[in-house]
């Protein structure tokens, strides 16, 4: 295992994304993620980036794990939503440890040694996790009480079949837990509803079925209400992942417009004002992002009274991104003409890629009602 530290963290996020792109455009065209990449992400030691150190991780800030997450999705942006799915969950979970202490330790040291997490929680009708609301899929207890039987359908399960740890959100008797299912047991089967989504097709966020999947009474890891405490790294590592596709997107455009060289014009269009004006606007943007960004996720420092305070910041950052990140790609585009709505070129897929952000959360006018009561409340103190 190949192990990295803060000075080597973008360096590999680096070298991983030379390598992803490679596969990219054939993954997206698939709709599947490639078992290299994934290969690649545990042998390289990646997957332990926010696991504590004592526990054969990182134990990396926040503010690292989303510089390194920037580059990683420069390379393809699905393999960087599965990563960036165990980073979050271990970063978050190293601050408010809901996990049982066993579990904890165990996952810890699984993570840093190349298994691949997911929190599985979504589901079609409760939507995202993040507005509240017991989830449908149950776990009760056996006839004989030595285990559960979980039953339930999860979306946008990330990851897919290369998942080795499904952290499923569950109804325990009118109450919400988390228990482990990994993919070994009877009961689960997989629907492949992603392959043609918009964005991200190669990131296997898949549908997963439980029908009475049987797993140890000692495998509920958590019970409580996941909304009481705010998950600060979500939202910054998505981010991330966004921006480093925009920044892959602002590279791309460059490159085409070096080497496009029109008949009429006989040298490269970068020559022209309007082209060079318009990768500034592109340009300009970014950097605003990335800013905003990097700001945000350095002051976080994993303190519990910081996370309500920081709330609105965190949503600014998140918005200015992905808003950014759609605005960009979309420059791309235009700025490239008509090649680039075909796979002659990645812009289209960047395009698409970068969509996702609006969706995820804070997002929308509740991400801007967060930053305006902010607003109004500093102006009245």
């Amino acid at each position: 295992m190949h192990k990295i530290n803060e000075q080597t963290a973008v360096p590999l996020a680096q070298q991983l994304a030379d390598e992803f792109a490679a596969r990219a455009a054939e993954a997206d065209r698939l709709g599947a993620l490639p078992q290299a990449d994934v290969d690649s992400l545990k042998r390289s030691g990646y997957l332990g980036l926010s696991v504590p150190t004592e526990f054969g991780g990182m134990g990396l800030p926040l503010v690292d794990c989303v510089a390194a997450q920037v580059e990683l999705a420069q390379g393809s942006a699905s393999t960087a939503l599965v990563a960036g799915m165990q980073v979050h969950i271990f970063g978050h979970q190293r601050e408010v440890r809901t996990w049982d202490e066993v579990w904890y330790a165990r996952f810890c040291r699984a993570a840093a040694e190349g298994s691949l997490f997911n929190s599985l929680a979504s589901e079609p009708a409760l939507g995202s996790p993040s507005r509240g609301g017991l989830p449908a899929a149950t776990a009760v207890p056996t006839a004989d009480g030595a285990g559960w039987l979980v039953n339930g359908r999860k979306t946008w399960s990330t990851g897919g079949k290369h998942l080795t740890h499904m952290l499923v959100r569950v109804n325990v008797a009118g109450e919400a837990g988390v228990v482990l299912i990994t993919p070994d047991v009877p009961g689960i089967t997989w629907e492949e509803t992603w392959r043609d989504s918009l964005s991200l097709r190669a990131s296997d966020s898949h549908d997963v079925i439980f029908s009475d999947v049987m797993i140890p009474r000692d495998y509920l890891v958590e019970r409580g209400d996941p909304q009481v405490v705010v998950n600060v790294w979500f939202p910054l590592i998505m981010s991330a992942i966004y921006l480093g596709t925009a920044v892959a997107a602002r590279n791309a455009v460059i490159q085409f417009a070096l080497e496009r060289v029109p008949t009429a014009l006989g040298k490269p269009i970068t020559t022209l004002p309007k082209i060079q004006r318009q990768i500034g606007e592109i340009d300009v943007a970014l950097q605003a992002a990335r800013s905003l960004l990097m700001e945000v996720a350095g002051n976080w420092h994993g303190r519990d009274e910081d996370r309500q305070a920081m709330s609105a910041r965190i949503a600014a950052a998140k918005t200015m991104v992905t808003e950014t990140a759609n605005d960009v790609t979309d420059k791309a585009l235009r700025i490239a003409g008509g090649q680039a709505i075909t796979r002659a070129l990645p812009l289209e897929r960047y395009f698409r890629d970068a969509r996702a952000g609006s969706m995820q959360p804070p997002a929308g006018d509740t991400a801007l009602e967060m930053v305006g009561r902010a607003a109004i409340a500093e102006f009245e103190r």
